[in-house]
């Protein structure tokens, strides 16, 4: 959510660099530059629901030879589990995943950070993401001068009905069915999707999820200073699992 494929480009070039052939697909309504997608809102862009952002990674992968490796974050790390459980990846690393559907959070900082994007009242009026609140929810680790730079580089606005439905059960995942290798990482200062969530999510597998924490992480984890050791932890697994 408020990022496109544009931010995934440092992982790209890593991983290429070790010899895959990597891919960051956008969303539907988050192909451009930031600066013109935040300057004019997307037709159809509030309409956005998480089944419609899984149905078009799984029309990119339909086009692929065979089954990729997966990489996702947040929302896009619940959609990763969700494609996982769908049979669409041979292996996979969900990063500060999202919770799926009944997998819940108490904490003070997860309400304060996630209600503006569900609140019910809102209708379906795209959010456009501040850099108050950019700093707050992602980049908690950052100056605010960095953080402005990188909401300045990266953020586009979002539909609200993404996080909204993936309350619901576009966001179901059997826990209990066999599923490809998934590793989980987490930051430790995320206050999107604390640790202890992202544990709680793992927790609910029958077949055990490692996860893996990394210190002085926010939710910004796949950009902020330090992001090489998350994105070669993600390779390594990735690696790993080609045997």
């Amino acid at each position: 959510m408020y990022l496109s494929g544009l931010s995934w480009a440092p992982w790209v070039e890593r991983a290429n660099g070790r010899g895959f052939d990597a891919i960051a697909p956008s969303w539907p309504f988050h192909d451009g530059e930031p600066a013109r997608l935040r300057e004019t809102l997307a037709p159809g862009l509030g309409r956005l629901t998480f089944g419609d952002v899984v149905a078009s990674l799984k029309a990119v992968i339909g086009g692929l030879p065979e089954r990729p490796l997966l990489v996702g974050h947040s929302i896009g790390g619940l959609a990763t589990q969700k494609l996982v459980a769908d049979g669409y990846a041979r292996a996979a690393v969900a990063i500060s995943s999202a919770p799926p559907q009944g997998v819940l959070s108490l904490a003070p900082d997860f309400f304060r950070a996630n209600w503006p994007h569900i609140n019910p009242f809102a209708g379906n009026r795209p959010i456009r993401m501040t850099e108050p609140r950019f700093h707050y929810t992602f980049a908690t680790t950052m100056t605010r001068a960095e953080s402005d730079a990188a909401f300045d580089e990266f953020v586009v606005p979002e539909s609200r009905n993404v996080p909204r439905s993936a309350l619901t059960a576009q966001a179901h995942i059997d826990f209990a069915a066999d599923h490809s290798p998934l590793l989980m990482l987490a930051g430790d200062t995320d206050h999107l999707t604390p640790e202890a969530l992202v544990r709680t999510n793992a927790a609910r597998y029958r077949d055990p999820v490692e996860v893996r924490t990394f210190a002085g992480r926010s939710h910004f984890i796949c950009n902020q200073p330090g992001w090489e050791e998350v994105a070669d932890a993600s390779v390594d697994f990735l690696e790993q699992q080609l045997g």
